[in-house]
């Protein structure tokens, strides 16, 4: 045996590591849906809907079928056989309702509906041919105006069964205390629909492979819940569906569910018995899930000194005719503040459009923006600085559950963020501060999200070359996934980052829900750990076979150290061995482990007992120009309260893309409704305004330390969506501050602020 090494420092968990698939996504190595090479691929372009609801009376294709290289046009004429039952149709997150089928038949639903497939052995000839497909329709009746769908709104009997929305749960009497309340507030907030515009745009290519069994790589974020979902609903059986999405170029809750495009990819695979790929254009995308549209009824009532004594919040959202899409949107602020009577209702209005979807921070960035806007009205209406109001209504428990919170560290993200944006230096009058033509505004608002654990699996395979492989189905749909994994095998068993191989995004691998709500790194990165622990074991068992037994004394890996590649007894610095000893003294070719992390029964517990989340604490400077009302925001200090931090580096990428969202939401990102002809008017880049470079200036994210020991067995809380909410509030109160211009409908734009001069 080799004298022993020294042990040095690893890296592992809370080292800032730049993003290990980093190299292969800017030399194009990185392959996405769309870009899989499948000999003898055919394309196929979907041709949609000009209508919003009515029926196809007849689909012209004559013209379409003479263009060379077209090989077959899909519509729900000749379509394949498929499963008949919703059931049947139903993924890993469908809400009630009846889940949107393709081609079904010839009912049309919204504007935008794929009615037909044109298949052709090249894109450009597939697309042209698209171009000449003539289908009539017998007309209906349609709404998409929010407004006049509000009229119908209501309460599903039957909710949402994969609990996205809770009833708020009222406490004391909301409407005595706001009657009696020596300070009032009362508002109606909006937020216009957004639409998911992710740089990838859904795609999915169907490889056939002659034998009955097929490989799909999708743009979405739940390889498994894909394969299922095809097999279910074309009856091909999941053994004979493999579903790839190694590399998505952002998500947002876009890919939570199969979007139409894999639908008719599989549909034209199995009738031509060929491998076929769709790939929506950036219009289509507008055809699929948004965020829903909401009002806000919001008041609020409180002492002189600003203590909250009444809530009394009325939310709705717009959803589809066909699924009833339901969010939390009323019960961020019941819970989040200290107020002893309070009360929420919420319901959906049903329009003719695409059922409306998650979008990062679903429910929460939309009911906790507009709820602190209104929280901010009422600061200025007590006399009471925005910081100070929030701390004055303070709660250390979830006020609504009753329950206490596994941590809250906000009371400290707003000391940090506070003093880090230097708000003491705020000049409290509206319109006090000013330099040059352009008034200064300073806002502040809250975030909170949940801080989730689920049930998730993973492999690790270790070779006598030192070389560990770490596996798990779910997705890296931006977040770095593949870093979280590669660091927490680091920090486990010790073996240089270099050596490590993650693999995800493959429905073969070890089962894993999609990927979404923020709870990737905790859940996933905990059954990483878990599977790293048994092969860590394993070692320790295997190296009873080495010459003088060097780890001997250690009754468990607990009492080992790993790093560099070695093993060695924690009290004995200098006892330690290489992995790669262990395994060639052992004769072992390969440890392999696989492992699942999911809440056990004290977890379960623990869960009905405790809330879980993450908090922040967002401070904006924004600058308008009092001439011109142009909006710049010049400085963000985003405070945030999650717990253990993987990656200081890859975390902080995650808050500032949420900042920037939450900014597009603020001032930029609205689609706008044509009401007579049933259609999204801003149906691309051009018109649809997303944050450019220039829109964003100074972001500053900082991580509150807070220990949490029952959140997730990593102590992690997620990070993907907490930098989104509250970024808007805070935004819209600057503006408040810098105009004295109360703007209650999101984004802000010229206009609206040009009409309350």
């Amino acid at each position: 045996m080799n004298a022993p090494a020294k042990i040095g420092t690893k890296i592992g968990i809370g080292t800032p590591l730049s993003r290990v698939d980093g190299p292969d996504k800017v030399t194009g190595r990185a392959k996405y849906a769309a870009e899989y090479h499948i000999s003898g691929l055919l394309y196929g372009v979907a041709v949609v809907s000009r209508i919003a609801r009515g029926r196809i009376t007849a689909v012209g294709e004559d013209e379409a079928r003479s263009v060379p290289g077209v090989v077959d046009i899909v519509t729900h004429e000749n379509r394949p056989k498929q499963a008949w039952l919703d059931r049947s149709w139903r993924d890993e997150l469908s809400i009630p309702g009846d889940p949107f089928r393709a081609f079904a038949d010839e009912t049309i639903q919204f504007a935008g509906q794929p009615v037909a497939l044109v298949v052709a052995e090249t894109f450009e000839a597939a697309r042209f041919a698209a171009s000449l497909v003539r289908v009539s329709y017998e007309e209906e009746p349609h709404n998409i105006d929010f407004e006049a769908s509000l009229a119908k709104r209501f309460l599903p009997s039957k909710l949402n069964r994969r609990n996205t929305f809770h009833p708020p749960k009222n406490r004391g009497d909301a409407d005595e205390a706001y009657a009696s309340a020596p300070k009032r507030t009362e508002g109606r907030y909006h937020l216009a629909p957004e639409h998911h515009n992710p740089m990838e745009m859904h795609a999915s290519t169907v490889e056939w492979h002659g034998d009955g069994t097929i490989t799909v790589y999708d743009k979405v974020q739940g390889s498994q819940n894909t394969q299922a979902y095809l097999a279910s609903a074309f009856k091909l059986g999941e053994k004979n569906v493999r579903v790839v999405n190694a590399y998505v170029g952002g998500g947002f809750g876009s890919g939570l569910r199969p979007q139409w495009q894999v639908q008719l990819a599989t549909m034209a695979a199995i009738h031509l018995e060929r491998s076929v790929r769709v790939v929506m254009t950036r219009q289509q995308m507008f055809t699929h899930g948004h965020r829903p549209e909401c009002v806000y009824d919001i008041k609020l009532g409180a002492e002189d000194g600003g203590q909250l004594t009444a809530m009394i919040n009325s939310a709705t959202t717009s959803t589809s005719r066909f699924e009833n899409n339901m969010e939390d949107i009323v019960t961020w602020g019941m819970m989040n503040y200290a107020c002893p009577n309070a009360s929420g209702e919420y319901a959906i209005a049903p329009r003719d459009t695409y059922t409306s979807a998650d979008m990062r921070a679903p429910g929460a960035a939309t009911g906790m923006a507009l709820f602190e806007i209104a929280i901010d009205e009422m600061a200025y209406e007590a006399g009471v600085d925005p910081l100070e109001m929030r701390l004055v209504n303070y709660s250390d428990i979830d006020a609504m559950n009753e329950t206490p919170f596994t941590s809250k560290a906000l009371r400290e993200a707003y000391h940090e963020g506070a003093a880090r944006f230097g708000w003491d230096k705020r000049s409290p009058k509206p319109r006090s501060m000013k330099e040059g033509r352009e008034l200064i505004g300073w806002g502040v608002a809250t975030g909170m999200w949940d801080a989730q654990f689920t049930k998730h699996s993973a492999s690790a395979k270790l070779t006598p070359d030192g070389k560990l492989v770490v596996s798990c189905a779910t997705s890296d749909i931006g977040t770095g996934t593949y870093t979280m994994m590669t660091q927490v095998a680091a920090d486990t068993l010790g073996i240089p980052i270099g050596d490590i191989t993650a693999k995800l995004g493959d429905s073969d691998l070890p089962a894993a829900p999609v990927q979404g709500g923020s709870w990737v790194a905790a859940s996933a990165g905990a059954a990483v750990q878990l599977a790293c622990q048994g092969v860590a074991k394993k070692l320790l068992d295997a190296a009873d076979k080495l010459d003088g037994k060097p780890l001997h004394g250690a009754n468990s890996i607990e009492d080992l150290i790993f790093e560099d590649g070695r093993v060695g007894l924690k009290n004995d610095i200098h006892s330690n061995v290489g992995i790669t000893e262990i395994m060639q003294a052992a004769g072992l070719d390969a440890i392999e482990v696989e492992e699942t992390a999911k809440p056990g029964l004290s977890d379960m517990a623990s869960m009905m007992r405790k809330s879980r989340n993450t908090h922040s604490a967002v401070f904006v400077e924004v600058r308008v120009d009092e001439e011109l009302d142009q909006v710049r925001v010049t400085r963000v200090v985003n405070a945030v309260a999650a717990g253990r931090i993987i990656n200081p580096k890859t975390a902080r990428s995650q808050i500032l893309g949420g900042v920037v969202m939450g900014i597009g939401m603020a001032l930029h990102e609205e689609t706008l409704a044509d009401t007579t002809l049933g259609k999204w008017m801003n149906h691309n880049l051009a018109e649809y305004h997303v944050p450019a470079h220039a829109d964003i200036a100074d972001i500053d994210v900082i991580f509150v330390k807070e220990v949490d020991e029952e959140v997730s067995p990593l102590g992690v809380k997620g990070l993907g969506e907490i930098g989104i909410v509250g970024t808007a509030a805070a935004v819209a109160n600057a503006i408040y501050h810098a105009t004295g211009k109360r703007v209650r409908s999101l984004p802000v734009t010229i206009d609206k602020l040009l009409a309350l001069d």
